[in-house]
């Protein structure tokens, strides 16, 4: 007879549980902190490149000149998609959803690896390479081909920022949009163990191959409680329309008890380090590119909710600026998530080089709540 044991007391979302160690970041939520192998993430924002912060995150360091030029030159020299792989993106629907695009694009990358299944701490970090520098190319040939416009090949003079903006528009950024969306990239690549690198790493610890491991945390990643609620924050601010509707439209969100898009986080319970950030930033780019009043918009939501629901330790999150950065940047709302998306590849392929030393598979138990000892009734008697 099948003895029930009394179940052990589960953590709903696996919160509090400690599944991996990290040495890339450190978050405090009480105090509002978030380091990137120690240093704070403002300064890496302030002074740093998304590509010196991703060197940073895989080698616990920063590189010195030769070894930062090194680098650089390594990921623009593989800017550029396989021509077979172009023809492949501009074969898909138009209608198509980009992060979709980029999931199956960053797959269908293996298929132009002699040796997509080498898994050693050397060939992840030259895949990672290979695909950071082209998951840009992925979304920008998808974005002007579903636009009827000419495909823009890259240019290799250009940094990581200023590549992806001039694939996209067509023209080379201002330096203001390039360092935004630099800061912002820089910002997104890593957060400690979120849903999307959780999913590389248990991808990671069947010893599956890298593109695997990132193809399920850009999956992971669109669901709108991770990747996805940046875009929310746009949507508001567009069915909000003007700053005269602010009051009206978050007062009756407050009453009515519903969701106000880019406030509150699973692990802050302080202001968001990296909102704090941009929000500066975003202020500056904003008045340069004729929306202020997307920004007067966003700050007068802040200031409501700052009455309202501060003490309860909710704060503006990270996509509440970014969506605003984005937006001035020039960047369609369907792109926000896959432009987190190529943040957080900095941080995803971190996490796969960390997991594989001294890995161990990842393999939870899960509490039977069900029923024992039923009967099986053949199926002409149901």
């Amino acid at each position: 007879m099948t003895t029930a044991t009394a179940p052990s007391t589960a953590s709903k979302g696996l919160e509090g549980v400690v599944a991996a160690e990290t040495k890339m970041s450190f978050i405090d939520g009480t105090k509002g902190i978030l380091e990137y192998v120690g240093i704070p993430i403002a300064a890496l924002a302030e002074n740093s490149s998304f590509e010196e912060t991703v060197f940073l995150l895989w080698n616990g360091r920063l590189p010195n000149r030769s070894e930062l030029d090194g680098f650089v030159f390594q990921i623009r020299e593989q800017y550029a998609l396989p021509k077979e792989l172009i023809n492949i993106i501009t074969s898909f629907p138009k209608t198509a959803e980009p992060m979709h695009v980029l999931r199956t694009g960053v797959s269908a990358l293996s298929l132009w690896d002699p040796k997509p299944d080498a898994i050693s701490a050397d060939d992840v970090h030259s895949k990672g390479i290979s695909m950071m520098a082209k998951m840009p190319g992925i979304i920008t040939t998808f974005d002007r081909y579903r636009k009827g416009k000419p495909i823009v090949a890259p240019d290799s003079s250009l940094s990581f920022a200023a590549n992806l903006m001039y694939m996209l528009n067509g023209e080379k950024p201002t330096k203001t949009m390039e360092k935004a969306l630099d800061a912002c990239l820089i910002l997104h690549t890593d957060h400690g163990l979120n849903a999307s690198t959780f999913t590389a790493r248990v991808i990671a610890s069947t010893l599956s191959d890298v593109y695997s491991a990132i193809s399920g945390a850009i999956g992971a990643l669109r669901g709108p409680l991770h990747g996805g609620a940046n875009e929310g924050v746009m949507h508001m601010l567009h069915e909000i329309g003007s700053l005269d509707n602010v009051d009206d439209f978050i007062h009756h969100k407050l009453e009515t008890k519903d969701k106000i898009m880019g406030f509150g986080h699973r692990v802050y319970k302080t202001r968001d380090p990296r909102a704090m950030f941009l929000k500066n930033f975003s202020k500056k780019l904003a008045e340069q590119t004729g929306n202020s009043n997307l920004y007067e918009m966003s700050r007068r939501i802040e200031d409501i909710m700052e009455e309202a629901v501060a003490a309860r330790g909710i704060y503006p999150n990270v996509d509440f600026y970014s969506a605003t950065t984005y937006h001035c940047i020039g960047l369609e709302l369907d792109l926000f998530t896959p432009m987190f998306a190529i943040s957080r590849i900095g941080g995803w392929l971190g996490h796969v080089i960390e997991q594989q030393t001294g890995n161990r598979l990842i393999r939870p138990k899960a509490d039977y709540i069900g029923p024992h000892e039923q009967p099986y009734i053949p199926i002409n008697e149901r």
